[in-house]
């Protein structure tokens, strides 16, 4: 959500963090310009000149050959210290990993921030065929992948109606499946289940799970997820993936309880 626009220069922070994340969704590729201005809504000369502005900080770079955008060095800087508070990777890792040798399938954790799942860490499995709809540092909404999925079972009842309320063009970006009832529809389902299934509504035949992972206070701000090629999650495989999945869930949730006391 935007800061309030009586906020004097509100709007241009707005605006530039917004062109922030979209930047740093873009991976180790970059973002080009045009992608850039059309997913911040907008013009190119004013996403031009913010990303201008941003790169004197040092904030974002631009590759002279492929003039396309990247995370800049002072991020990495601001990163580090950052990392102190709000990063639990080196407690994930070997989960994580862990989670890929068992299963042969990607593995991921993502954290929630607001409204949209980020993910911070990535190991492949070893089964051959891969999905990489996931990768590190890339954004979706609540709801939408597995992990924002299961973050968004877990949140107390108007937490969920006040997401919905926010968000009411979900279907339209992601399609019909992810309106307000099938939505909903889901989470119940997930809550039932404990742990969320994307059947392949990202991209056609890429399936993923996923399972939240909670603070000491019992709040799901992580989830751990899986994804691969569909016939690897057939009904015959699932719950045996489920079943490992909200182990490795668990123990995170355990570790990170412990670590913080």
């Amino acid at each position: 959500m935007e800061p309030t626009k009586s906020v004097p220069g509100a709007q241009a922070v707005a605006r530039a963090a917004r062109l922030l994340r979209l930047v740093t969704s873009g991976g180790a590729d970059g973002v080009s310009l045009h992608e850039l201005a059309r997913s911040a809504e907008l013009s190119r000369s004013t996403a031009h000149r913010l990303l201008s502005a941003l790169r004197a900080e040092g904030l974002v770079d631009r590759d002279d050959d492929t003039a396309r955008w990247m995370p800049g060095p002072e991020l990495f800087l601001m990163g580090t210290v950052a990392a102190a508070r709000y990063d639990i990777t080196a407690l994930a890792r070997d989960i994580v990993r862990s989670l890929a040798v068992k299963t042969e399938e990607s593995a991921f954790l993502s954290v929630r921030r607001a409204d949209e799942t980020v993910c911070l860490l990535r190991e492949e499995g070893a089964f051959p065929i891969r999905s990489f709809v996931l990768s590190e540092g890339v954004r979706f909404p609540l709801g939408v992948a597995s992990a924002g999925l299961a973050i968004l079972a877990f949140l107390p009842d108007h937490d969920v109606d006040a997401y919905l309320d926010r968000h009411p063009g979900l279907a339209k970006r992601w399609g019909r499946s992810h309106g307000a009832a099938p939505l909903r529809k889901r989470l119940d389902e997930t809550k039932e289940r404990g742990y969320a299934i994307n059947p392949g509504l990202i991209v056609e035949g890429s399936w993923g799970i996923g399972a939240a992972v909670f603070d000491r206070q019992g709040r799901p701000e992580w989830a751990l997820s899986l994804t691969g090629v569909g016939f690897r999650f057939g009904p015959d495989r699932m719950p045996e993936l489920g079943r490992t999945l909200l182990a490795h869930a668990h123990q995170l949730s355990s570790r990170i309880a412990n670590a913080r006391r």
